[in-house]
Order: C-alpha cells, then structure tokens, then sequence
C-alpha cells in the first residue's frame, strides 16, 4: 500500500514544477505581455513626443520673425511655449485614448460595434458638452489671434490681473490682491490687454 504522505519521485516533482512554470509562462505571454508592451509603447512615445515638441518649440522660440523690439520678441516666445504646452497635452490625450482602446482589446472586447457607434455617441456628446466645445474653439481662435498671452496684463469681465496659464479650454488669471481666477474661453467676450505693444 502506497502512503499518502509520498509525493512523488523527484522526477514527478521537477515535471510538475516544470509543468506550472510553463502553464505561467504561457499565461503571461498572453494578454499580460502585450498590456505590458502597450503601456511601455505608450510611455516611450508621450516622452518622445513631448522632447520632440519642446525641442521645435524652442527652436521656434529662439527664431527672431519679428525682427521687432524686445517685448515683442518676449511675447513670441511667450506664445510658442503656450503653443507648445497645448501640443503636448493633445499628444497625451491622444496617445491614452489609443492605448486604453488596445489595452480593452486584450481584455476581449470588441472594439468594432464601439467605433461604429462612436458618431452616434459624438452627436449626443456634442450636444450634452455645447459648452466644452466652445470653450476650445474660442482658445483656439485666441492662440491664433495672438490676443493674449501668458504674462500679459489683462481686463476681462471684472478682473484685472496677470495671465499665469493658458489653456484651450480655461485660461488663469491672477488678479491685484493675489486670487487666481479660472475663466472658461467660451465665456470671455472682450478682452482688455495693456501688455501689446501697438
């Protein structure tokens, strides 16, 4: 009668323990491999990304197209690295929203009837986010128009103050007594700026 208690040969045991170390090894190459892989990819490439915009926009930012007075030199640069801050976030976005739609394919969903339905769901995002959507289109036409940058004193609605931040969507503003205010672009109508030079 065979005990209970004997496990095995040492061949049984080095089998088994081979056995589970294949079973892993196999489990791992899978989904949590290729998770792994996209999450690496996408980190590599928002660093690449964000070097190669901060590189050309300090190129840009070196270049004299003026060829005018020093503050306007300063506002151009001023404009760039503003420019350069917007790039940077849209790449991350964009490159999130990739890997998070490969890392949901790993997980087997099926991403085909989501794309498909994506237009419809932009539609009613669209309408649902009225506001969101013209508050980027108005930091779109403001970083295009030049209207103001950061470090320029401005007037807009009741605050007088210095801008600290610029976005597409919010802009900051530090008033005189030292608040910061978060005013959405959509809602500036008119904007007073002592900083231009005429």
């Amino acid at each position: 009668m065979i005990s209970p208690f004997v496990l095995g040969s040492p061949g049984d045991m080095a089998l088994s323990f081979t056995d589970r170390t294949q079973n892993l090894w196999n489990w791992f190459s899978g989904s949590p491999l290729h998770i792994l892989e996209i999450v690496i990819i996408a980190l590599i490439s928002q660093r690449l990304g964000s070097r190669a915009i901060t590189r050309a926009i300090n190129r840009l930012a070196a270049v004299d197209l003026t060829h005018g007075p020093v503050a306007t030199a300063n506002r151009q640069k001023e404009r760039a690295r503003t420019t350069g801050t917007v790039l940077t976030s849209t790449l991350n976005a964009v490159i999130w929203v990739i890997a998070l739609g490969m890392i949901l394919g790993e997980f087997g969903l099926n991403l085909g009837p989501l794309i498909a339905s994506a237009g419809v769901i932009g539609v009613a995002f669209g309408l649902g986010a009225q506001t969101n959507v013209r508050d980027v289109l108005a930091g779109l036409f403001m970083l295009i128009e030049d209207q103001y940058g950061v470090g320029d004193q401005i007037d807009v609605l009741e605050i007088s103050g210095r801008v600290e931040r610029v976005g597409l969507r919010i802009t900051t503003v530090r008033d005189d007594a030292g608040t910061l205010w978060y005013l959405r672009n959509g809602e500036i109508l008119k904007v007073g700026n002592r900083s231009q030079s005429s």
